[in-house]
């Protein structure tokens, strides 16, 4: 029997999955760790406190199931995007990593422009700028902590140190590249004419490679560190939203759409050439699978927003937050919620738009709050899907739920009755360990190729979540009104504190 392990190197944890060459899970585990916010609109992460909770995981992996994990033929990762960390000629730290929830970098978009003109900027990248971008953060970093970024040798993405330290070998790949925003995503290069009119240093921009291609090799000293076999082999990995695709078999335009709600949510896509939104509304980034491109349209607050409501309500756990909705009826009696607790990035690319609660009255209690929050997530969802559907002049049939909003059967109900289609679900509930795990095999050579892997490995739930149309009736309806709600407030949010 052949293994393969996927590490998942996320916004709120590390996880780590070992799968058989049939998709089985043999086991798995994680270790959470925090997000450090030192001043307002700073969102950071201590990259060694990453490496200790990956090593731990893998301890406890290779201490209880050591047959397995010895018998690894190949390893991959999967890892939040956008992150910048900065590294020494030995490659060590010289800060803490800038992580994707980081907003201290609203000038730098201004700034950025005034050196290369937006149309030109959007024309190479396929994005537009926004806080939280590697590009960003790198450009803040250079006004505003000089003597950091002449300490620096190379930039990291956050899952990109996690395998410098497993192999030794430090590099990126294709699909995480293309989300530092700074990256000729049609060309699949780093667009060098950009980046030295940025000013920007070219040695400080690592080599890039497909993710299915070899990094490496297990070290001895992280074999020493960890239980791994020294010799495993190591395979690049790619960005969580695009292993997300690959653990849910989107790997063909004729696949089902995806509908992720992690920390942020999103709907993503699969195109055979890199179509963009001319407003740039939406981010176009390389596939794990190398002649696709994924077509993403992303809300910032997805699961955070649950989480920011269970914190305010005092309660704790996500299955008494469920609960509590269960008790409200569709449309939460009209209370409607903006999800833009963290600023907006599509369809509105808007940094300083705020969250909002409409139709609240003495009628309403604790449980309509979290029953509108869950309909405000999706509702942001539905307004991705629109606009994707007009993007690529397609309107999937099915779509496939992923993420922790795959996991409830009440958010599951109002994604079908809002998107107005068939729900499925995967049997995994770790497509992006999945993900990673199958671009391990296809990397080793194990399968000849993503489909072949994913036909093998990947399965979907038998139960389907068709919408119900009395409950689609009530949310067209106030849908209408959902999509005013930004549009009649932003000019109110603009004079809010930042």
């Amino acid at each position: 029997m052949a293994y393969f392990m996927g590490i998942d190197v996320g916004t709120s944890s590390v996880k780590a999955l070992v799968m058989d060459e049939n998709g089985a899970e043999i086991c798995s585990a994680s270790k959470k760790y925090d997000v450090l916010q030192p001043q307002l609109n700073y969102a950071e992460q201590d990259p060694e406190e990453i490496w200790e909770a990956t090593k731990s995981v893998l301890q406890k992996l290779s201490g209880q199931y050591p047959e397995a994990v010895r018998n690894l033929k190949g390893i991959s990762y999967s890892g939040q995007m956008h992150g910048l960390l900065l590294v020494d000629r030995n490659i060590k730290p010289v800060c803490n990593m800038i992580i994707w929830q980081d907003h201290r970098s609203v000038d730098q978009r201004r700034k950025i422009y005034k050196l290369v003109p937006p149309e030109q900027f959007h024309h190479i990248t396929l994005n537009q700028l926004s806080p939280g971008y590697l590009i960003m953060s790198l450009m803040w970093v250079k006004e505003h902590a000089p003597k950091v970024y002449d300490r620096s040798a190379l930039f990291l993405l956050p899952k990109d140190y996690i395998r410098y330290k497993m192999c030794g070998v430090p590099g990126t790949d294709m699909s995480d590249a293309s989300g530092t925003v700074i990256f000729d995503t049609a060309n699949k290069c780093w667009p060098w004419a950009v980046i030295e009119r940025l000013g920007l240093r070219k040695d400080l921009f690592p080599e890039c490679h497909e993710s299915k291609e070899t990094a490496g090799e297990i070290t001895k000293e992280c074999a020493r560190a960890t239980g791994l076999r020294e010799g495993t082999p190591v395979i690049y990995g790619g960005g969580d939203t695009l292993m997300h695709e690959i653990g849910t078999g989107l790997i063909a335009e004729d696949r089902p759409w995806v509908s992720n709600i992690g920390t942020a949510c999103q709907i993503t896509c699969v195109t055979k050439r890199p179509v963009f939104d001319e407003q740039f509304r939406t981010n176009t980034f390389c596939c794990v699978k190398e002649e696709l491109w994924m077509l993403m349209a992303v809300g910032m607050c997805g699961g955070s927003a649950m989480k920011w409501m269970q914190g305010i309500l005092r309660v704790d756990t996500f299955e008494e937050l469920n609960h509590m909705a269960e008790q409200v009826r569709p449309g939460s009696n009209g209370v409607i919620f903006l999800p833009y607790l963290s600023g907006s990035r599509c369809p509105q690319n808007d940094p300083l738009s705020k969250g909002i609660y409409l139709g609240l009255s003495l009628d309403h209690g604790r449980n309509h709050l979290v029953r509108s929050t869950m309909e405000g997530v999706v509702y942001s969802l539905k307004s991705d899907l629109e606009l994707l559907k007009i993007l690529t002049k397609k309107d999937p049939g099915t779509m496939i739920a992923s993420g922790g909003g795959a996991r409830g059967r009440l958010f599951l109900q109002i994604q079908a009755d809002v998107f107005e289609k068939a729900l499925y679900t995967t049997e995994s509930a770790e497509q992006a360990c999945i993900g990673a795990a199958i671009t391990a095999a296809v990397g080793t050579g194990y399968f000849r190729s993503f489909e072949e892997a994913c036909e093998k490995t990947v399965r979907l739930k038998d139960e389907i979540i068709e919408p119900i149309p009395e409950n689609c009736k009530i949310y067209q309806e106030y849908y209408e009104v959902y999509k005013e709600m930004y549009s009649q407030n932003k000019e109110l949010f603009w004079r809010l504190p930042s």
